[in-house]
């Protein structure tokens, strides 16, 4: 039987993935993939509790952070795009590359 704590693991574990890629690696792309992972670990935290809870509020949640997220594809996105039309070989120190 896989209980609510299995859950939380791998929640725990995804969101550790995710923070560790995001302060060692510098390919911006690669920083929003793990942004996103981030988000997707909290959103299965906030589904486990609600879940155990019996409670809709931990779904409701989820609406939100995934209405967020993607927000974020858009805008992000299109930063990393913009970057690398500049310099294809461009790292997240590069950001003043945008300046006009």
């Amino acid at each position: 039987m896989v209980t609510a704590s299995w859950y939380l693991i791998l929640a725990a574990g995804l969101f550790t993935i995710g923070a560790v890629g995001l302060l060692v690696r510098r390919n911006p792309l690669i920083m929003f993939m793990c942004v996103e992972l981030m988000l997707n670990a909290v959103n299965l935290t906030f589904i486990t509790f609600g879940r155990e809870l019996d409670d809709i509020g931990g779904q409701v949640s989820v609406f939100f952070v995934l209405v967020v997220a993607a927000a974020e594809v858009v805008v992000g996105l299109a930063i990393v795009v913009a970057i690398n039309r500049r310099r294809p070989q461009a790292t997240a120190d590069d950001l003043s590359a945008l300046k006009g």
